[in-house]
């Protein structure tokens, strides 16, 4: 089954990291990748909310907005897909992901649609 490990976090500190410190956080990623490649089916790192775009329908008229739908303390910063055989094992990965003291992870079970349905 797979899971999408969702990594949240405060940009403010993000932004704050030195480059030495931005380098050490990727060679613990890499670590990371490579400890669970069988497993991981993909992952990113996201750009600022400031970056963002939020996109609504209402009433028939398209609405957009900069930034993030809501005001909250943590930002999510990246993800991993991942393949797993339970939720106990992805949380299990979760709980290795690099600086995850920092933040939270949020794992949840992708919602797998049949084709025939009419999904993706």
């Amino acid at each position: 089954m797979q899971y999408l490990l969702m990594i949240y976090g405060e940009e403010e500190l993000w932004a704050k990291r030195t480059r030495e410190e931005m380098e050490a956080l990727h060679r613990e990623h890499v670590a990371f990748g490579k400890e669970f490649k069988d497993a991981i089916v993909g992952g990113n790192a996201l750009q600022p909310t400031s970056v963002a775009t939020t996109v609504r329908l209402r009433d028939g008229q398209m609405l957009t907005t900069d930034g993030p739908f809501a005001e909250t303390k943590e930002q999510l910063g990246g993800y991993y897909l991942v393949e797993a055989a339970n939720l106990d094992e992805a949380v299990a990965m979760a709980a290795k992901i690099p600086r995850m003291g920092e933040g939270s992870i949020e794992v949840r079970p992708v919602m797998k649609i049949a084709a025939a349905q009419g999904g993706m």
